[in-house]
């Protein structure tokens, strides 16, 4: 059998092949860089919302229980085993199922004042954020 020599062949040529190569890369390229853009915002929202939301209920409760927020020294570890000189008033755990040092999305312990210099007549809860510099224009707080 001979082939029909009025057939043509068909197939991709090489050059078609590597354009579609090359942009299949340029594409999953542009995703890669913009993945950690995507989760960046949500880790800074998952600390904004902890920082305003997910701590007020148990530093409130154990306010009312305890008459005071937990002190500096104290910190969020109050929220979970009972301080040492108040023991007798203390109804917690307040909080279940984390432990302390309770961490930011990027890995650092929260940081939290009473009284605080934000809030003067509550407390400060804050994250260092992405940059983990106290101070820095990038921190999330309750403020």
């Amino acid at each position: 059998m001979t082939p029909n020599s009025g057939s043509k062949r068909r197939g991709f040529t090489l050059i078609e092949i590597l354009v579609v190569i090359t942009i299949i890369g340029l594409l999953a390229g542009l995703t890669i860089t913009n993945v950690g853009k995507l989760f960046g915002g949500s880790q800074t929202d998952v600390a904004r919302l902890f920082v305003n939301q997910s701590m007020k209920t148990p530093l409130v409760t154990y306010r009312l229980q305890m008459g005071s927020y937990p002190s500096t020294e104290e910190g969020l570890q109050a929220l979970l085993t009972a301080p040492p000189n108040r023991a007798d008033r203390w109804r917690g755990p307040y909080i279940e199922g984390v432990k302390v040092p309770i961490l930011d999305p990027w890995g650092r312990p929260y940081l939290y004042r009473y009284p605080g210099t934000h809030n003067k007549d509550g407390y400060d809860l804050w994250s260092t954020g992405p940059s983990g510099t106290d101070g820095a224009d990038d921190n999330i707080g309750n403020w």
